[in-house]
């Protein structure tokens, strides 16, 4: 597979070509960039042969695959769309798009297409989540009653910019962090949201968009969930919860891109450690998307898990703006 970087961004760089070039016979062969300047140097620091300003130009390489999109969040939809458009497969950042109606039609251009579109949600292929997952589906902890996210993080110096000011680019702790817990409780608990209540605010970080979320969401089953996301929070930790009729389950550290943490089982029989894979998180998540490519199985989180975790999110804000339960709504997915 040849692949073409749209976004010369930190997670690229750091992430998601070495995950590329894990791949057997799969090659980076182009970056685009807004800044000639820094394409260029882009794509001269990771061994990449071309650099482009210019999209048209660069989905015109025919021997192009696939692409990476890992632009800021308002771009995401008019570049997904030209890449479909062109036959490429896509694997998008989350938030998918600045609107659920943009991810859907994202998703069904890919369908009418046949090309393979998925969202990049990392945390779903992490040893940690995939051993809670297990337990919880193999009845561990009996019935699930609630859980807990805890989210909060120092946001790094690095990381700022447009996610601390720049709400028209998607800024704000709700659709870069709350996307993230979306989908990782979609994902251990099989279900989606009902509803959502939420309060939001600064807490010296954001300016002009919300820095800290807290919120509570409601799911089919009768499940409760609460959430805690923050740019503020040095030295609170991350984890993940989940109570149940038989047992509890705490895991601590584990909301983040590096196969670490912390799993404990608590139930009548004691506390118990609980082991899981170290693996590189992307390594499998690009494995499974070109598997899909080549007609096995399907990515570890496709376009409608990118649709879902954004229309949560969306409901959270709309929550935390009103001061009201929310519905959320999934553009018919």
């Amino acid at each position: 597979m040849r692949w073409a970087l749209i976004g010369a961004s930190r997670i690229a760089s750091g992430y998601v070509i070495d995950a590329i070039r894990n791949q057997d016979g799969a090659e980076v062969c182009s970056v685009l960039s807004s800044n000639a300047e820094r394409g260029a140097a882009f794509a001269q620091e990771n061994a990449i042969p071309e650099s482009f300003t210019d999209l048209d130009a660069q989905l015109a390489d025919d021997t192009v695959d696939a692409v990476y999109i890992s632009t800021t969040n308002e771009k995401h939809h008019p570049q997904a769309m030209a890449a479909i458009a062109a036959g490429k497969h896509v694997l998008c950042e989350k938030p998918l798009a600045m609107t659920l109606e943009d991810a859907v039609e994202m998703v069904r251009a890919a369908r009418e297409k046949g090309v393979v579109f998925a969202t990049n949600h990392h945390l779903r292929n992490a040893g940690s989540h995939l051993a809670i997952r297990d337990l919880i589906s193999s009845g561990r902890i009996g019935r699930v009653l609630s859980a807990r996210v805890f989210h909060a993080v120092n946001l790094p110096e690095h990381l700022r910019g447009w996610r601390i000011n720049d709400a028209a680019a998607g800024g704000g702790v709700i659709p870069d962090i709350v996307v993230h817990d979306a989908d990782t409780i979609r994902f251990h608990l099989s279900e989606d949201p009902v509803d959502v209540v939420a309060k939001a605010g600064t807490s010296g970080m954001g300016e002009g968009v919300e820095d800290s979320v807290m919120s509570v969401w409601s799911m089919p089953s009768g499940t409760m969930v609460q959430t805690h996301e923050s740019f503020t929070h040095g030295f609170a930790g991350t984890g993940i919860e989940f109570h149940g009729t038989e047992g509890s389950i705490f895991a601590r550290n584990v909301m983040t891109q590096q196969p670490v943490g912390e799993i404990r089982l608590v139930d009548a029989g004691g506390e118990s450690d609980v082991p899981f894979r170290t693996h590189n998180l992307y390594h499998r998540a690009l494995g499974l998307f070109t598997d899909a490519v080549r007609g096995n199985g399907k990515p570890s989180a496709d376009g409608v898990d990118g649709i879902k975790s954004l229309a949560v999110a969306h409901a959270v804000r709309l929550a935390a703006q009103s001061g009201k339960t929310e519905r959320v709504d999934y553009g018919g997915f």
